[in-house]
């Protein structure tokens, strides 16, 4: 999943404008108030509760973000092991945005509607790892790495959102958090293991210069 890349044109926004221009003032008081009602329409975090619902809906959208990139990774590897974890993982993310769902009910608020953008990142730099070439096992190692880091990006949410519905007494909550970090802990095993067999048959290569011992 790639995101959207572009430049912006800052000398075609409204509240940029030449010093000598009379609508400065105006226009920099109309920035404010723009910003000032952007930020009213902006959740306040003022309870442990607040923090715990804003750690759901951004579980939500990266798990959605998940459901799309998965399927890639799976085709994008070479390594049939690696292939099938993939897969597996994928109805596994299935099951955790139905979990988190569930917890919204719980909670009593909407999980949609926010976008996890460390999880689009990440995704952005795993789809890099596709679109190379190169030895397959080598390749393979690659995405690994990137999958490796979306699920430890995952088990650090997991874990920050488990504290807080503990703290607030979610118990059913907790369980249904506790059960897909289980998933994500398994599954980077599960690439681990894969890696480390990879690592064994994928070519060493030569650094490009000899590396020469300091005095």
């Amino acid at each position: 999943m790639e995101l959207a890349r572009g430049k912006v044109n800052f000398a075609s926004c409204d509240w940029v404008r030449p010093r000598s221009s009379p609508a400065s003032a105006e226009s920099g008081l109309s920035f404010g108030r723009q910003r000032a009602n952007s930020n009213s329409t902006m959740a306040d975090k003022n309870t442990i509760n607040d923090l715990l619902g804003d750690e759901i809906k951004d579980l939500y959208s990266a798990e959605k973000q998940l459901t799309k990139a998965i399927p890639k990774m799976a085709k994008g590897s070479n390594e049939p092991t690696l292939k099938a974890a993939f897969s597996a993982h994928l109805a596994e993310t299935t099951d955790q945005v139905a979990r988190l769902e569930r917890i919204g009910e719980l909670l009593g608020i909407k999980v949609s509607g926010k976008k996890c953008v460390g999880m689009a990142g990440l995704i952005e730099e795993g789809s890099e790892a596709l679109e190379e070439d190169g030895e397959e096992s080598a390749l393979d190692l690659g995405i690994i790495g990137a999958g490796s880091r979306v699920e430890h990006y995952e088990m650090a949410a997991y874990l920050a959102a488990i504290s807080l519905a503990k703290r607030i007494g979610a118990d059913e909550v907790v369980s249904l958090l506790q059960q897909s970090l289980a998933e994500e802990e398994a599954a980077d095993k599960k690439l681990q293991q894969i890696a480390s067999g990879l690592l064994k048959k994928a070519p060493v290569g030569a650094p490009d210069k000899p590396v020469s011992a300091r005095a």
